[in-house]
């Protein structure tokens, strides 16, 4: 038995165990304060044993995170196979270079000195996940505690960065004590647990003493549950509407001012300037006319013709000789005033709504995207992220779907002057699998870090209604056709992580360039 649990490939697989059972929605996320350290171990058994060990090292590594990235986003499988399997690997593979690095650096330096690297490396890659054209972040390590926001109330100042470091920080420093002081496991222990229980009770804490704050206003949410493959496209958008309208006749009062229904929701094979002039825009501004105070935010897959040549940008897609063609993933604002607010989506889903270095992979990778269900179309995106404004001047954020992962993005929103975070989503891609459910729990992350009430609609999915605190107030089942509504609040004050952004992730990576400076400069240990 002692020697089956000093199998190198033993401990690896356990790391990749732990992280996966302290995900969301079924985890338990006090599991991931020790997950790294089997990983830890079986590095430096291999490493002091001496030979040739980067392949080694690098097919442990690969066995840990290859086994967390399948157990907690193999939903993705329902949505795309191709798609699956590439996250699933390509996200293992980048982990398991990371941890080569690692490795390399704990060959030249001192223990304290390779563990602060890695730290400062694995959040250095969570920022550099967020922006680039490869952009998967959902296994950031931040995001590990979505389901338990009375213990990560202080994210309002760190934003998810400050969970990656918690759980990274405590890895490391556990790691270094067991290695090191093998006879003091007992206050070891002691300290790991006074470690993970500090930020807990300080969470608890702000939790007990903060208010709700911010003017009162009555929305209504709607989960119209139309099948995204089929129904969505052969329904007129007329009678889409009328449907969502009657769902909205159910609910609505005097009080209500504002209606959302979810992404993509109105998507009639049509550019954007025939359903300017469409018979279901007529009908909502008629309904807008006969309920004066509520306002619609809903979304729409539409599309814009281009015969400019000179109008022609990076996403824009040939359509045939001298026509080309914008798509948009957007949502639209009805109010009182004539014009139709607009907003379009620019946190793209890679292979789906975007395809990474067009200019580059679409005369290589083009028809096989194609032939394995992706495209190569790419939607159109905006530079900054505006709000939609209400009758009254309130500031409403439109986060579409895949956007409401990304921490400082929404928080631009807010800097921008949004008072509330209006998530509208479209989760029936993944059947009822833990996908959807995850999904909601970053809109619980995004409201604590600004301190937002979020009104979330999902077509088929969990609407949901969460407070300031992270608390879900109500929500949806799963596959049901409903509606929701919610009193929520309107604070307007900027928490320090909206004003400060992803600080950690930079000052990680300022530290991660001075300590491989210190590394490749310094004599072998």
């Amino acid at each position: 038995m002692k020697k089956l649990l000093q199998n190198t490939y033993l401990q690896a697989l356990t790391t990749g165990l732990l992280l996966a059972a302290s995900w969301p929605t079924y985890g338990f996320p006090l599991l991931i304060f020790i997950a790294f350290v089997p990983l830890l171990w079986a590095e430096k058994k291999m490493r002091e044993q001496g030979g040739k060990t980067k392949s080694k090292i690098l097919i442990h590594a690969y066995l840990a995170f290859v086994t967390w990235n399948a157990l907690t986003t193999w939903w993705l499988y329902y949505a795309s196979g191709f798609g699956m399997l590439f996250a699933v690997l390509v996200n293992a593979l980048l982990m398991s270079v990371l941890f080569l690095l690692y490795h390399l650096a704990a060959k030249k330096a001192a223990a304290k000195i390779s563990l602060l690297f890695l730290v400062c490396l694995w959040i250095s890659f969570e920022k550099f996940h967020l922006i680039w054209d490869f952009s998967w972040p959902w296994l950031n390590l931040g995001h590990a505690f979505a389901t338990f926001p009375k213990w990560i109330q202080w994210y309002e100042y760190t934003g998810s960065f400050g969970g990656s470091l918690w759980v990274l920080a405590v890895n490391a420093w556990l790691f270094y004590q067991l290695s090191t002081h093998d006879n003091k496991r007992v206050q070891i222990f002691g300290k790991w647990a006074l470690m993970i229980a500090v930020p807990i009770v300080f969470s608890l804490w702000i939790y007990s003493i903060y208010e709700i704050k911010g003017e009162a206003k009555e929305v209504i949410v709607l989960q119209p549950n139309v099948d995204p493959y089929t129904e969505k496209y052969d329904t007129p958008n007329f009678l889409i509407a009328q449907g969502l309208l009657a769902q909205t006749d159910a609910l609505i009062t005097d009080k209500t001012e504002l209606v959302i229904a979810p992404e993509t929701v109105l998507a009639e094979n049509a550019p954007y300037d025939v359903f300017y002039n469409s018979p279901a825009r007529y009908l909502m501004q008629n309904y807008i006319r006969q309920h004066p105070k509520a306002q619609l935010l809903w979304g729409i897959d539409t599309y814009q013709f281009i015969y400019d040549s000179t109008a022609v940008h990076a996403a824009t897609n040939k359509f045939r000789e001298g026509i080309w063609v914008d798509f948009y993933n957007a949502a639209l604002f009805f109010n009182q005033k004539p014009e139709i607010q607009k907003y379009y989506k620019s946190k793209l889903v890679v292979g789906i709504e975007n395809l990474p270095y067009k200019s580059i992979l679409e005369p290589v990778l083009g028809n096989i995207m194609l032939d394995l269900g992706g495209t190569i179309s790419t939607k159109t995106t905006q530079k900054d992220r505006t709000p939609f404004v209400a009758n009254d001047g309130t500031k409403i954020a439109p986060i579409i779907c895949y956007e409401s992962v990304y921490g400082e993005y929404v928080s631009e929103f807010v800097k921008n002057g949004a008072s509330l975070l209006a998530v509208i989503t479209n989760d029936a891609w993944w059947n009822e699998t833990q996908g959807h459910k995850q999904h909601l729990t970053f809109s619980v992350l995004r409201a604590i870090e600004n301190r937002r009430d979020v009104a979330r609609s999902a077509n088929t999915g969990i609407s949901a209604f969460i407070n300031q605190r992270g608390d879900i107030v109500s929500l949806t089942k799963y596959n049901e056709k409903t509606a929701l509504k919610a009193t929520v609040h309107l604070n307007k004050k900027m928490t320090f992580y909206t004003f400060c952004g992803d600080y950690i992730a930079l000052l990680a990576t300022f530290f991660l360039v001075l300590l491989s400076l210190l590394i490749l400069l310094r004599k072998k240990v």
